[in-house]
């Protein structure tokens, strides 16, 4: 629906009613019929048509020849495409994090894809007796690490396969196993985390230390940050669905819904 801000400067009524026509078209995403269009906009079809034949002489709507139904124009996308271009994940995250931080009582971060992999850039903290060790900046590795599943299993990217080949060659030779054992354990837990949304390691990467990690997506259906949240062992539950894995799955869909993702929930 089309959101309206309470003020007390004087605007243009026409121009707000016809907006309601597009939100109706918008909120479909198909060709429609006049006569549906006006219903869902609440007003006559008769006074709906004169709105239609303006949002067509500016491009912001188009009416198919054949079947005569109106579908949003090719100004409606351009205006669309500069909104978009302007969203910014790190920007938009800063109350969710700090909402899901409150809701939550644990220190939450978000990541973003960087030169040199899955990169912390925001950190809210808990202020809980135990520091979470973890500062903007810090790299976090794809295997052993919640942040870093969630990228291996979302994140596309020809540099994150050849990342995830030399830390899987590291743990082959650690831990005295076959690369190929390893990259079926990693496959395994990647599988996983795609069904249920959400990676989770527990002490993998800093002893004592548990974590969540839910993808976060653009309109285009693509990965383009990570929300993580870090707690002590003990106190922190792993359990898929767990009161804070629920809230991280929630925080992440409700940043990629900002970022105008309309997928289906992960």
């Amino acid at each position: 629906m089309v959101t309206r801000v309470a003020s007390d400067r004087q605007g243009i009524h026409s121009i707000e009613v016809g907006f309601r026509l597009l939100d109706v078209l918008a909120r479909n995403g198909r060709p429609m019929m006049l006569r549906d269009i006006a219903t869902g906009a609440g007003m006559p079809a008769a006074k709906a048509h004169r709105y239609m034949v303006s949002f067509m002489r500016t491009g912001m709507i188009e009416q198919d020849s054949g079947s005569g139904r109106y579908l949003l124009g090719s100004y409606a996308l351009e205006v669309g495409l500069s909104a978009l271009g302007r969203l910014d994940p790190v920007r938009l995250a800063g109350h969710i994090l700090e909402n899901l931080c409150e809701e939550i009582q644990e220190t939450v971060a978000l990541a973003v894809w960087g030169n040199r992999g899955a990169t912390i850039v925001r950190i809210v903290d808990s202020g809980a007796p135990i520091t979470i060790m973890l500062r903007a900046g810090a790299v976090l590795p794809l295997c052993k690490s919640a942040t870093g599943q969630a990228f291996a299993a979302f994140f596309r990217s020809p540099f994150l396969r050849q990342m995830l080949d030399e830390e899987l060659r590291e743990i082959s030779q650690g831990g005295m196993i076959s690369i190929t054992t390893a990259r079926r354990q990693l496959e395994k837990s990647l599988t996983e985390v795609r069904r249920h949304g959400i990676s989770r390691a527990s002490g993998s990467l800093t002893p004592g230390i548990n974590g969540f990690s839910a993808p976060v997506f653009d309109h285009s259906g693509m990965m383009v940050a990570a929300i993580t949240s870090l707690g002590t062992v003990g106190e922190f539950s792993v359990e898929w669905d767990s009161p804070v894995a629920k809230a991280m799955v929630a925080a992440a869909g409700n940043l990629s819904r900002k970022l105008g993702f309309n997928g289906p929930e992960r």
